[in-house]
């Protein structure tokens, strides 16, 4: 019989544990660290004895070897383990037993050496443990029971290891250290390379690091992990061990740091790179969370700056902050405050709260870097003129539209002059400055300056350049907003086929512009197109980005509105719900796009005649709105304007137009007595009055409103249209037929031209004018009117919609009002209800 094949003992590789014969009664290896049980192959019962050898080494045995990898403990035997052993003389406090198993990794020597040392000290529990451990690792993982062998802790057994690594090749424990500044797991090989790129030698080192266990590499997907209790070891200085001496520790963060700003992409906004950044994100958490700010370097700041710019543009904003911050922080302190990187990370930074909708923050910062920019720059350099666009834009953004314009156009008039006419950032502050005019109420401004861009981006640049393609989506914008949906749409649509070919079907800018069209289709009344492309885009924000990013919470409350508007109140309420909930976790209660969705919900409440909870939750808007943005917010003014509409609507005229009074003054204040939202107010006021049974007060509203948005907006426009339609109903309120009837006839005449024959406020003009005639004695033309908007809505909806059996009530009855005197007509009723 052949002898057992085990090697000999005296020229074995180095192990970390005695070989044990197989009469003695030895404790296995499940108490050491993850390592390799090695036994011979099987014998029968008369073969001499064979050996049980513990090792970290996995490599060098021998081909008749057998072994076998002891992992870590499962997380339910790691707990086990860690409770038993505590509660062994009685019941103790087991707070965060689970949370300690986890951070010790469920390595079986350290989940052992930490149940004898709470077991042995009565007032530590689980918790203060954590703490313990989290303030003084290198103290606590030499630390154990009074019974325990001091050989095995988890900094002694790894010690001998390191010792043994180090007699083989330093630079692998070099390495190692280095490797313990990142998160413990999914490490991508581009990060695990020695200096100067010793391919070589980092080959070694990576196999003499996997063959005693002290990472873990994962071919298949490029990465590998250490032990996390591996890494809190290695990055803790220590001046008595020379494997962590002090110099050693900081000169391996300083690599890791290096690795990092070597492997990151040169672009943020590029999606191709969003998947490197992912998997670096976790490595620059780590390395963040345990270097201190006092050993940030610039190429830390440059980490820092760069990961802030990427987490701004996948909608993290806070997490954006936290990294700018502690950039700009560093920057100031080993560049100075004028440096220009310390110039660019602070505007960064106003940019990020600018996102935040903290728009006082960022216009505090945006203005000391203008000044310091103006000082150290001159006032035409590219980086004073650009802090200045932002500083106008954060502005506009704010609702200061008035100082908006007026920076906006400066920087305008300085690119312009500086850089040329056709430079790519004098049309970019273009397209800012018609962006303003735009939200200060003024398309007669806006569309020409929105025109002239796209124009000369299409020229210079080319009409396939990205920035071409934003132009034609900023004036598709401008079109849907002045009430020209129609254009919008052609617009739309010849954009969202060129960003699909150009950058693809899954680019986020080809998602927004899915996402306008969808919003111009719902202006001009096709909900079924609109819904549509909405699902669409919340479908593929959800694969792409994400459920949690912003954007995808935004295109699910568009949706939400979408459904609204077609009448689906139960699928509103549940996506605006869904969509408050999550930006009440994302983003905090209090954040401008929270309180505007619980806005959103209530109005969808409201379209539902749920005024109670509609009611409840305007007046949270409000005070939401007052509280984060100022009593004289747009936002706020806003939200005062619909708990005003709600209130009307349950019969509380004196509240609805105290509140609208308080609108209007507030809106003539803030923008002026002829902006968009002024004018509504006051529309709004004249509608309260109206309904409150005052129409001697509503008419002069009407008028005044009718004049101003004619000037201001154009007597196309469906404001402009809509309030025309009101002052018609208003006169005809009194009596005043003769004033109503040709109010009527011109606006069903601008609805059916905008927005088509069938459109819902096309309907509804015509069944006003129907009445008018009705009431009037003309019933010829009012059936006539009534069927023709019957069959549209039947064509368009279906018989059992509520617009569709409205009319089919009026035109009933006005052909019973017709059959008393008798019909010219040639066609009756129709029977459906």
């Amino acid at each position: 019989m052949s002898q057992t094949a085990v090697p000999n003992l005296r020229s074995a590789p180095d192990s970390t544990a005695r070989p044990t014969r197989r009469r003695t009664r030895c404790r296995p290896c499940a108490h050491a660290s993850s390592g390799f049980y090695v036994a011979p192959p099987r014998t029968i019962a008369t073969s001499p004895p064979r050996f049980l050898i513990t090792s970290r080494l996995g490599d060098g045995w021998g081909a008749h070897v057998a072994l076998v990898r002891l992992d870590v403990l499962d997380p339910d035997e790691s707990l086990d383990l860690l409770t038993s052993s505590i509660s062994r003389k009685g019941p103790r406090d087991l707070e965060s037993a689970a949370e300690l198993c986890e951070e010790l990794g469920h390595l079986p020597l350290a989940v052992e050496q930490a149940a004898a040392y709470i077991a042995q000290t009565p007032f530590t529990t689980p918790r203060t443990y954590l703490q313990l451990l989290a303030e003084h690792p290198e103290e606590m993982y030499k630390q154990a029971g009074a019974l325990t062998d001091a050989e095995r802790t988890v900094a002694r057994v790894w010690n001998i290891t390191l010792d043994h690594i180090t007699t083989r090749q330093p630079s692998a424990v070099d390495l190692l250290r280095t490797l313990a500044w990142y998160a413990p797991d999914a490490i991508p090989a581009a990060l695990a390379i020695l200096p100067d790129g010793q391919s070589i030698q980092t080959n070694q080192a990576l196999g003499l690091l996997t063959a005693y266990s002290m990472i873990t590499p994962d071919p298949a997907t490029n990465t590998l992990a250490v032990h996390r209790l591996v890494q809190a070891l290695a990055r803790t200085p220590d001046p008595t061990n020379p494997h962590r001496a002090p110099d050693l520790v900081n000169q391996a963060r300083d690599r890791a740091t290096t690795r990092l700003r070597g492997c990151l992409p040169e672009s943020s906004q590029d999606p191709q790179t969003w998947d490197t950044w992912r998997q670096l994100l976790p490595h620059i958490d780590t390395l963040t969370h345990h270097a201190g700010e006092d050993t940030d370097t610039p190429t830390t700041a440059y980490v820092h700056s760069q990961t802030g710019l990427f987490l701004r543009q996948q909608g993290l904003t806070y997490r954006a902050i936290r990294y700018l911050q502690r950039a700009q922080t560093q920057s100031e302190r080993t560049l100075g405050n004028d440096h220009p990187h310390t110039l660019a990370t602070r505007g960064s930074l106003a940019l990020a709260f600018h996102d935040a909708s903290d728009h006082t923050r960022a216009i505090a910062l945006l203005q000391q870097t203008l000044d310091d920019c103006t000082r150290t720059l001159g006032p035409d350099h590219p980086s004073t003129l650009s802090t200045r666009n932002n500083l106008g834009t954060t502005y506009r953004a704010a609702g200061d539209h008035t100082r908006a314009i007026a920076l906006l156009q400066q920087t305008l008039e300085d690119f312009t002059r500086v850089s040329g006419p056709d430079h790519p950032h004098t049309l970019s502050t273009r397209g800012n400055l018609a962006a303003a005019y735009q939200e200060a109420g003024d398309p007669v401004r806006a569309i020409p300056l929105h025109q002239q861009t796209l124009d000369d981006r299409t020229r210079v640049l080319r009409p396939d350049h990205p920035d071409t393609l934003t132009a034609r989506n900023n004036l598709a914008t401008a079109y849907r907003e002045a009430g020209d949906p129609l254009r919008a749409i052609m617009l739309h649509e010849q954009n969202l086929d060129d960003r699909t070919r150009i950058l693809g079907p899954d680019h986020p800018d080809t998602f927004a512009t899915r996402g306008n069209l969808a919003r111009a289709y719902q202006d001009s009344g096709d909900h079924i197109r609109a819904i549509t492309l909405h699902e669409q885009t919340v479908n593929d924000c959800n694969r792409i980005l994400g459920p949690d990013h912003p954007h995808t919470l935004t295109t699910r409350g568009n949706l939400a509105r979408a459904y609204q508007d077609s009448g689906d109140h139960i699928r509103a309420i549940t996506h605006h719900q869904q969509a408050l909930d999550d930006f009440t976790r994302i983003l905090g209660p209090d954040h401008p796009n929270t309180v505007a969705t619980r806005g959103y919900l209530a109005l969808a409440y409201q379209a539902a005649g749920d005024h109670t909870h509609a009611i409840a939750l305007l007046q949270q808007t409000l005070d939401g709105f007052t509280r984060v943005s100022g009593p004289d917010h747009p936002n706020t003014l806003t939200s005062r304007n619909n708990l005003a509409v709600a209130n009307q609507a349950v019969g509380d005229h004196t509240r609805a137009i105290a509140l609208m009074q308080q609108t209007l003054d507030g809106f003539t204040r803030v923008s002026g007595p002829e902006h968009p939202n002024t004018l509504t107010a006051r529309g709004n006021l004249a509608v309260a009055y109206q309904e409150a049974g005052d129409p001697v007060r509503a008419i002069p509203l009407h008028q005044q409103t009718l004049d101003g948005r004619t000037r201001v907006l154009g007597p196309g426009h469906p404001d402009t249209v809509a309030t025309r339609n009101n002052l018609a109903l208003a006169y005809k309120a009194v009596g005043d037929h003769t004033r109503a009837l040709p109010l009527l006839l011109q606006t069903l005449d601008d609805h059916t031209r905008i927005l088509g024959p069938g459109h819902p406020n096309t309907v509804a003009t015509r069944n006003n004018l129907a009445h008018t005639y009705r009431v009037t004695g003309n019933l010829d033309k009012a059936i006539v009117l009534f069927r023709e908007s019957r069959d549209l809505c039947v064509e368009r909806f279906d018989a059992v919609h509520l617009l569709a059996r409205r009319t089919q009530r009026a035109y009933t009855l006005a052909w019973q009002k017709r059959a008393v005197t008798g019909s010219k007509l040639k066609f009756g009723p129709a029977s459906r209800d």
